[in-house]
């Protein structure tokens, strides 16, 4: 039996991720959380699936369940993640992000397991703005990073690296671009215009949204697509190689919105909010994914429409 250790396993792409390998009875699966809250996103605990209270940043603690544990597999999802909320609180997100991760494959190297590879899940987020001959965005295009949350994600990649360059872990880093769904949280742009098209369509708010910048273009991946991709990243990615993950097209915000609002079918006023605009913003992020694609022929399955739907039927049910 395999036993894998998810990191954020009770979080947005940790709980689609956890679904997913517990259709492998032969996956014993150690799920790590923080919120008792974020346990209605996940199947109850069973003979392959156990969850662990576990604060990322006591290494002590860590360290010992990954001695109890001795994994064959890490996936490390588990971060603070909005970058828009890194503005407000760019200290915190940077000394989780990294001292969580440090804690992690230092509990790997000390309780001396080489065998055990582990997945560093970076983002998209980390080249900023590109320039428009350099798109899409392969593995080789220069960091220029708008957020600390994007730092924040630099310095979680290269750690990947450096612990594979100076101790040789098996580690293997991806780059994911934009994915969306249901379960994703209310301060991520899809979500936030799902949850209040839902709230308007049950008369709980106005039928006004009121938005930032629409004119970004996002390569969006659906979020059960994207954990289909780790797990292949994981079986077959190169350790010490990072992957950049994505459809290969962008869209823009506003058509996004268009698009649940026209699922919705309800007559909703738009409106600019200066508040809701970022200090920077990236005007287009497309991703190059032809180096993973060749290694594992992954391609994305679910359309944006049907992500779309989704992920305002998730939001219907639950405001």
């Amino acid at each position: 039996m395999k036993k894998i250790l998810i990191t954020g396993a009770t979080g947005f792409a940790g709980s689609f991720l956890v679904e997913e390998l517990l259709t492998n009875n032969d996956n014993k699966i150690y799920g790590t959380y923080i919120s008792d809250q974020s346990l209605a996103n996940v199947p109850p605990e069973n003979d392959n699936l156990k969850f662990l209270k576990l604060n990322l940043l006591d290494y002590k603690d860590v360290s010992k369940n990954i001695s109890e544990i001795s994994p064959d597999l890490i996936f490390h999802l588990a971060a603070l993640t909005s970058p828009k909320d890194s503005f407000d609180n760019p200290s915190e997100t940077f000394v989780n992000n990294v001292s969580a991760e440090i804690n992690l494959l230092d509990g790997v190297r000390k309780n001396n397991l080489p065998n055990t590879k582990i997945l560093i899940v970076s983002s998209g987020e980390i080249y900023g703005i590109v320039s428009s001959e350099n798109l899409p965005i392969n593995e080789e295009t220069p960091f220029n990073p708008t957020s600390p949350y994007a730092v924040s994600k630099i310095a979680q990649d290269y750690l990947g690296l450096q612990y594979f360059l100076s101790y040789k872990m098996n580690i293997v880093r991806v780059r994911p671009f934009n994915h969306i769904g249901p379960r994703q949280a209310p301060n991520f742009v899809v979500s936030t215009f799902a949850k209040k098209i839902a709230e308007i369509e049950k008369g709980i708010n106005q039928q006004v949204i009121k938005v930032g910048n629409l004119e970004s273009k996002r390569d969006f991946t659906d979020v059960r697509d994207m954990v289909s991709a780790y797990i292949l990243a994981i079986e077959k990615g190169k350790p010490g190689e990072v992957y950049n993950l994505g459809t290969g097209n962008s869209i823009k915000i506003s058509d996004i919105l268009n698009k649940l609002i026209k699922i919705s079918g309800t007559h909703i006023k738009i409106e600019t909010d200066p508040t809701l605009l970022r200090p920077s913003d990236i005007p287009d992020l497309v991703c190059d994914s032809s180096k993973f694609k060749a290694l594992t022929n992954w391609e994305p399955k679910i359309n944006i429409d049907k992500t779309l739907e989704d992920t305002l039927e998730y939001w219907r049910s639950i405001v």
